[in-house]
């Protein structure tokens, strides 16, 4: 019986010697991430006003806003979500129904986990070498949307892999038995199944992608006047915000601080849809 007493007794200590140096480990997270924070509201606040949303970057010394960056951000984003989504949803469609039983299927999933975790300025490089330089080194916004494509797409290919091999084996059987195409019952089944997953697959690469500035530098490169046409280059808050943090003019500066304050909400707001659609979805299994 002493033994054991001692034995209890060292995994009560060691277990409670592990729980204080985690508690303490995410205490000193915590209090950096709320000091980025406090530090991000300080300085962005000031800039906050409808002149933020209605006027173009300014040159030095005078007042302006980032409305022609805050169009060029959406618009690469959304061209971005438009042409990584429908790859990333049908290559993760193909692994998680008919890559399993093949070895093609396990060299998928390992280039794309390191494409997941490439750099994104790797990823800015290879687009400008494969479509900037090859087009005599016009930048434009559609050459950033295609690196942040490249960003996208693994995301999706990840999240719908996933969500599709979670959907039980027996309704694909009970959906089959009926004499349903394979392909219905992916689209009418499976889909639906996994469809919240998917989504917030596509929300958190959008999260993403809307704060990436090195893709950028070297594709959209940046515009400082309003511009729709998505083969020319374009203004995007990141590149604005690294532009304008760096230089010696203080409205420049303000400019970055609140550029980096509505990003920052933005993000904030997609992660919360995000998390809220999974826990409905949860919900509803449930």
């Amino acid at each position: 019986m002493a033994a054991a007493d001692r034995l209890y007794t060292r995994r009560r200590v060691t277990n409670a010697v592990a729980v204080l140096l985690a508690c303490i480990t995410a205490l000193f997270g915590l209090f950096f991430l709320g000091w980025i924070l406090w530090t991000l509201v300080a300085k962005g606040v000031s800039g906050i006003n409808p002149d933020l949303f209605t006027r173009m970057t300014p040159p030095p010394m005078e007042e302006g806003g980032l409305a022609n960056a805050f169009f060029g951000s959406m618009v690469m984003c959304l061209m971005a979500i438009a042409i990584g989504t429908p790859l990333g949803v049908a290559a993760g469609t193909w692994l998680a129904e008919y890559g399993n039983a093949r070895k093609a299927g396990t060299v998928v999933r390992f280039v794309n986990d390191i494409l997941l975790s490439a750099p994104s300025i790797v990823l800015g490089l290879f687009v400008y070498t494969l479509y900037v330089m090859q087009t005599g080194g016009n930048f434009s916004a559609f050459a950033g949307a295609l690196a942040l494509a490249f960003i996208v797409l693994p995301v999706v290919v990840r999240t719908t892999d996933e969500m599709l091999r979670l959907v039980p084996v027996q309704m694909r059987e009970a959906a089959l038995s009926l004499g349903i195409p394979q392909w219905k019952v992916t689209v009418q089944v499976l889909y639906r199944s996994a469809s919240a997953g998917i989504v917030t697959g596509v929300l958190l690469s959008l999260a993403r992608i809307s704060g990436e500035t090195a893709p950028l530098l070297f594709t959209a490169f940046g515009n400082q006047y309003w511009n729709a046409n998505i083969f020319q280059p374009m203004a995007s808050v990141p590149v604005v915000m690294y532009q304008f943090a760096g230089s010696p003019y203080e409205s420049w500066q303000v400019l970055a601080w609140a550029g980096a304050l509505v990003l920052t909400v933005f993000v904030l707001l997609v992660s919360l849809a995000a998390r809220a659609l999974l826990l409905r979805n949860k919900i509803s299994h449930d």
